[in-house]
C-alpha cells in the first residue's frame, strides 16, 4: 500500500504543476465528425519562431502546456489536407480550448489520396502493428476467421486454430477485450466486413493481459458514425451449406446511439481422415488402415445489442448484452483395416457415430467512461459477466465385419459444461505534460467452470459404466492484476516502459479425487517499447516483453470421448503455464507505391507445453499437452504492399525462423531444432465499373517436432466483387480452399510404432454474398460497445 500511495502522491502532485502553465487544446477532424490523428499542430511566437509542437492522437486530440503567456499563431497540417493556421491568446494558468478544428482535404491531393485509401495500409505504432482492412474482395465476404488468413503474420489452420508466425499460443480479443464473440466458433458468426482494422501486438504493453506468450490479435470492429437510422442486410448462399441471415441496425443520436446485430447460419462441413498406422516394428507387425468420413452440421444463432448513453460532455456510460447459441449435429464413420506383416487382411471393423451438442453463450457487459477537462485524461470502468454451457451426447455403434459378421456393444457418452465468469477493471489516464502520460489500472477476474462426463456400454441388463469413466470436475481460477505504464517523446523519439503484476489462483478438484490440486502463479512482466521515426515516412522499432501462457481448458479436462477405437486425446490436469521473453526490431518504410517492412525477432520459452504420444497397455494410442524444459525461436519477417497502378495491388508476406526444443517427459526426449517458412501472396485488380477480382495463396512450411513430422500445407481464395445501385448494394462471389489443397498430413514416430496422418476438415467452399446498407458512409456496420480505454 505504501508504494500505490507513493505513485498516487506523485501523479497529483505532478498535475497540480504543470497545471500552474498555460495550456492549449482542442480536437481536430474531417466533416461528419471523423477524427483525425498524426495532425502536427505548431505554435509560433510573433517573430514565426516555433515554440512548441504537438501531434493529435488516435480520437484527433492534441494538448501543448508549459506555455508562456502572450499571443501565438497556431497551425495545423497533415498531408492530403489543407494547413490552417490561426491566432490564439494564452494567459497565466489558463487553459486554452480551442474546440473542433475542421480540416478539409486538400484539392490538388484528393487523386493521390483516394488510390491510396482503397489499399490495406500497414502502419507501425510504438506497441502494435496496425493492418488497415481495405476494399478487398476477401475482407468482405465470409467471417472474420476468413479475414485473418488476409492478414500478415497471422493465420488459421484447417481445423479453425488461430496463430501468430506460427505460434498458437495467441490471445485473440475483440477491440481491446475478451469476449464471447472470441470463443468456440463465434468468429465464425461476425462478417468480415464489420471490421474496421486487426492490430498486431507481438510485444504488447503492461495495460493489456499477460496472457498469449506469442501475443496478442486485436480486432477494431466499424463504428457508426451517422446520425439517425442505418444499418444492413447480409444474405450468404454457400456450397457445401453456408445460409447466413445478418440483419444489423443502429441509430445514433447526440446523446444516444443504439445498436443490434442478429445472425443466423446453417452450415454444413465434409471432412475426410485417413490414417496408417504399424506396430510391432520389432516383432508381430500389426498395420491399420482407417478411413473416417465426417458430416458436420452446424445451425447457430448471434444476438447482439446495446447502448451508449452521453450524461454529458464529460461522462458516458454502455450497457450491452451478447448471446451466441448453436445446436451442432454430427455424424461420423470409421473404417478399420486390420493386417499382418505380410500384408493379409486379419480383421475388419466399422464403428459409427452420430453426436447432438447444445452450446449457448451469454455476456453481459458495462462500461463507464469519464474524460477531464484536461485533454487526454481519462477515467475508465469496465465490468463484463460471462455464463455459458453446454451438453453433448454421443451414440457409437460397432460392427466386426471380417472375418465374422459381429455386432459389439453400444457405447453411449454424456457430457455437461457450465460456466461463470466475471471480471471488474478500472484504467487511469493521466497527462504529465505535452510530450508524457502515465497510466495505471487494476483489475480482477473469477472464473468457475464445472463438467462432468460419463462413459457406458450396453449390456444385457441395460448400461454399464466403461472404464470407471464417470466424474465431475470443478476449475476455479482467480486472476488480480495491476500495471503503471509511462510513455512519453523526446524529438523524433518516442518510448513507453511498464510493469504488469498478476497474482493467479487456480484450483481444481474432481469428484472421485484424482486430480484435486491447488497451484499459485505470482509474477512481474516488464514491457519496453521504443521507436524512432526519421519522417513521416520512415520508422524503427524496438521492443520486448514477457508473457504468459496459460494452458487452455480443454488442455487440463481430463475426460475424453471415445470416438475412435485407435487413438485419444486427453487433458492433463497437471499442465503448468509457460512463460516467454520477447525481442524484436521492426523497420517501416513508406514510398508512395510500396510499403517495406522487415522485423526481426527472438523468442525465449521455459516450460514450454507439447504434444505427447504414447502407448497405453491395451495398445491405445494417447496423445496429451506435457511441459517441457524450453524453447527458443529466432525468425526474420517481411511484409511488402506494392501498388503501382491504381487498379493494382499486391501483398507479399514472408516468416522465416528456427526453433530448437530441448526437454523430456518419462522415456521421452523432446529434444530438437529445425527451420521452417510460411509465405502469402495476395494480388487485386480494381476494374471498371466498381468490379474487382483478388486471389490469395497462403503456404505454411514443413515443421517438427521430435515425435512428429508435419508436411507444407497449401491453399488457394478467390474473390469476385461488384457494388452497385449508387453504392448501397456489393454482390460477391468467393472460394475458399480451392481445389482442396488445405491437407494436413503428419507422421509420427515411436519406439515401436509408425502413424502417418492425413486430415481434410473441410473441403473446398463456393459462396455468394449479397449486402445491402442504408444510411451508411464506408461500409461502416453495428459496433460493439464503447471500446472506452480499450486500446
Amino acid at each position: 500500500m505504501k508504494q500505490v500511495a507513493i505513485i498516487f502522491f506523485i501523479i497529483f502532485s505532478v498535475q497540480y504543476s504543470f497545471a500552474q502553465k498555460g495550456q492549449i487544446t482542442g480536437v481536430i477532424q474531417e466533416r461528419q465528425d471523423i477524427p483525425i490523428s498524426y495532425v502536427t499542430v505548431t505554435l509560433k511566437d510573433s517573430g514565426n519562431r516555433p515554440i512548441a509542437v504537438g501531434i493529435s492522437d488516435a480520437k484527433g486530440i492534441f494538448r501543448l502546456e508549459s506555455i508562456a503567456a502572450g499571443k501565438y499563431a497556431i497551425s495545423y497540417g497533415l498531408a492530403g489536407f489543407q494547413t490552417i493556421s490561426r491566432s490564439v491568446e494564452v494567459k497565466p494558468d489558463e487553459m486554452v480550448n480551442v474546440g473542433t478544428v475542421i480540416l478539409e482535404a486538400d484539392a490538388k491531393l484528393l487523386q493521390e489520396v483516394s488510390v491510396t485509401g482503397q489499399r490495406s495500409s500497414v502502419s507501425l505504432k510504438l506497441d502494435k502493428k496496425v493492418f488497415e482492412v481495405g476494399k478487398d474482395v476477401l475482407s468482405q465476404s465470409g467471417a472474420v476467421t476468413d479475414l485473418l488468413n488476409v492478414v500478415p503474420s497471422v493465420s488459421v489452420s484447417p481445423g479453425g486454430e488461430i496463430s501468430l508466425r506460427g505460434n498458437p499460443n495467441v490471445l485473440v480479443l475483440i477491440d481491446g477485450r475478451r469476449t464471447g464473440l472470441t470463443q468456440s466458433n463465434a468468429l465464425e458468426q461476425v462478417p468480415a466486413d464489420q471490421v474496421e482494422r486487426v492490430e498486431v501486438i507481438t510485444n504488447p504493453s503492461s495495460r493489456f493481459d499477460a496472457a498469449g506468450s506469442a501475443g496478442i490479435i486485436n480486432i477494431i470492429l466499424k463504428k457508426n458514425k451517422k446520425a439517425g437510422f442505418s444499418g444492413q442486410l447480409r444474405l450468404v448462399g454457400g456450397i457445401p451449406n453456408e445460409t447466413r441471415i445478418s440483419p444489423s441496425l443502429n441509430y445514433k443520436s447526440e446523446k444516444l446511439n443504439l445498436f443490434a446485430t442478429y445472425g443466423i447460419r446453417l452450415s454444413d462441413y465434409v471432412g475426410l481422415y485417413t490414417m496408417k498406422q504399424s506396430t510391432g516394428l520389432s516383432g508381430e507387425r500389426v498395420d491399420l488402415d482407417q478411413r473416417q468420413d465426417e458430416d458436420r452440421h452446424d445451425d447457430a444463432k448471434l444476438l447482439y445489442f446495446g447502448a451508449d448513453f452521453k450524461i454529458n460532455d464529460h461522462n458516458t456510460v454502455t450497457a450491452a448484452f451478447l448471446r451466441n447459441s448453436t445446436h451442432d449435429h454430427d455424424k461420423t464413420r470409421l473404417n478399420y483395416l486390420y493386417s499382418n506383416k505380410n500384408g493379409s487382411l486379419d480383421s475388419s471393423l466399422i464403428r459409427k457415430g452420430e453426436s447432438w451438442e447444445k452450446r449457448s453463450y451469454n455476456q453481459l457487459e458495462f462500461n463507464y467512461t469519464k474524460n477531464f477537462d484536461k485533454a487526454g485524461k481519462k477515467l475508465t470502468v469496465d465490468m463484463q459477466y460471462d455464463f455459458w454451457d453446454s451438453d453433448k451426447d454421443w451414440n457409437l455403434s460397432t460392427s466386426k465385419v471380417f472375418p465374422a459378421a459381429v455386432d459389439l456393444p453400444m457405447i453411449r457418452t454424456g457430457s455437461m459444461g457450465a460456466s461463470k465468469d466475471f471480471m471488474i477493471k478500472t484504467d487511469m489516464v493521466q497527462p504529465l505534460d505535452s510530450t508524457s502520460t502515465l497510466e495505471f489500472g487494476v483489475k480482477l477476474e473469477d472464473r468457475r467452470v464445472n463438467s462432468d462426463f460419463i462413459a457406458e456400454q450396453q449390456n444385457s441388463a441395460g448400461w454399464e459404466i466403461i472404464d470407471q469413466i464417470d466424474n465431475h470436475l470443478l476449475y476455479k481460477e482467480l486472476i488480480g492484476s495491476a500495471y503503471v505504464q509511462f510513455s512519453g517523446k523526446t524529438g523524433a523519439l518516442s518510448y513507453q516502459a511498464g510493469l504488469r503484476g498478476e497474482l493467479t489462483h487456480i484450483g481444481i478438484e474432481d469428484r472421485v479425487g484424482t486430480y484435486t490440486n491447488e497451484k499459485n502463479y505470482n509474477r512481474l512482466f516488464p514491457t519496453f517499447n521504443v521507436s524512432y521515426r526519421f519522417n513521416e515516412r520512415t520508422t524503427l522499432q524496438g521492443s520486448y516483453s514477457k508473457r504468459i501462457n496459460r494452458p487452455r481448458l480443454g488442455m487440463i479436462y481430463p475426460f475424453n470421448e471415445l470416438t475412435d477405437l485407435s487413438s485419444r486425446y486427453i487433458g492433463n490436469p497437471d499442465l503448468n503455464p509457460s512463460y516467454a521473453n520477447v525481442f524484436e526490431i521492426a523497420f517501416l518504410k513508406n514510398w508512395k507505391t510500396l510499403t517495406f517492412n522487415p522485423s526481426l525477432y527472438y523468442q525465449r520459452n521455459t516450460g514450454v507445453i507439447e504434444d505427447y504420444t504414447f502407448r497405453d497397455p491395451d495398445g491405445l494410442f494417447i496423445t496429451m499437452p506435457v511441459n517441457i524444459h524450453r524453447e527458443t525461436r529466432h525468425g526474420f519477417e517481411l511484409s511488402v504492399l506494392y501498388n503501382p497502378v491504381k487498379w493494382l495491388q499486391v501483398n507479399t508476406e514472408l516468416n522465416l525462423f528456427h526453433y530448437a526444443e530441448q526437454g523430456s517427459y518419462k522415456d521421452q526426449s523432446f529434444d530438437y531444432s529445425g527451420n521452417t517458412l510460411t509465405a502469402r501472396v495476395s494480388a487485386q485488380l480494381k476494374l471498371k465499373n466498381k468490379l474487382a477480382f483478388q486471389t490469395l495463396y497462403n503456404f505454411r512450411g514443413a515443421n517438427a517436432t521430435a515425435q512428429s513430422h508435419t508436411n507444407a500445407l497449401h491453399s488457394i481464395d478467390l474473390g469476385l466483387s461488384k457494388t452497385f445501385l449508387k453504392d448501397k448494394a456489393t454482390i460477391m462471389l468467393d472460394v475458399s480452399n480451392l481445389f482442396g489443397l488445405r491437407k494436413l498430413t503428419s507422421r509420427t514416430v515411436g519406439g515401436d510404432y509408425e502413424i502417418s496422418q492425413t486430415s481434410i476438415p473441410n473441403a473446398a467452399r463456393y459462396r455468394l454474398t449479397l449486402v445491402y446498407r442504408f444510411n451508411q458512409k464506408d461500409n461502416q456496420t453495428v459496433r460493439q460497445a464503447k471500446s472506452g480505454n480499450r486500446d
